[in-house]
């Protein structure tokens, strides 16, 4: 029998990354940062598996607005959409590569179908998509969780 102890299983040395700091934004902070970009990533579940798309989006009364193309996952997901809706999330983020500063934003909630023809006469003139193609439905992302950090150069 040996009675020596078990070696300490290690990982990796601890390495400090200088001059950043992380900062939670609050849930206002972050829909406001949200609403100052047009890109985002939609996060849903496809084949009961997580999905993630980016799509050009706005902000409108604290909802997430995005068009959907004719023919895509997205649009199979708009046909989907029971009445209530189902839960997904929403990703932006503004981070400078080189600088290694900026912010990301994540809400997650319940996504339904914008139905009304009005809403989605209002929404094609607001947003246009980025790619080609042919939209006729668009998504409406009510936020109930909203999270969000900044990164920022540390106090010296």
């Amino acid at each position: 029998m040996n009675s020596d102890p078990a070696p300490a299983i290690t990982g990796p040395p601890a390495v400090r990354v200088p001059g950043r700091r992380m900062e939670e934004l609050s849930p206002d902070e972050a829909l406001r940062l949200l609403g100052t970009v047009e890109l985002g990533r939609i996060v849903f579940t496809r084949h009961a598996l997580p999905a993630v798309r980016p799509v050009n989006h706005l902000l409108d009364a604290g909802d997430i607005v995005i068009r959907v193309q004719d023919g895509s996952t997205l649009a199979a997901l708009l046909a989907a959409l029971p009445g209530t809706g189902v839960v997904v999330a929403y990703e932006a983020d503004a981070i400078d590569q080189g600088a290694h500063l900026g912010w990301s934003v994540v809400a997650t909630g319940y996504a339904t179908a914008i139905t009304a023809p009005g809403e989605i006469e209002r929404y094609a003139h607001l947003l246009q998509p980025w790619v080609e193609g042919t939209t006729s439905g668009a998504i409406r992302i009510r936020p109930d969780l909203v999270t969000g950090f900044r990164l920022l150069e540390s106090r010296r």
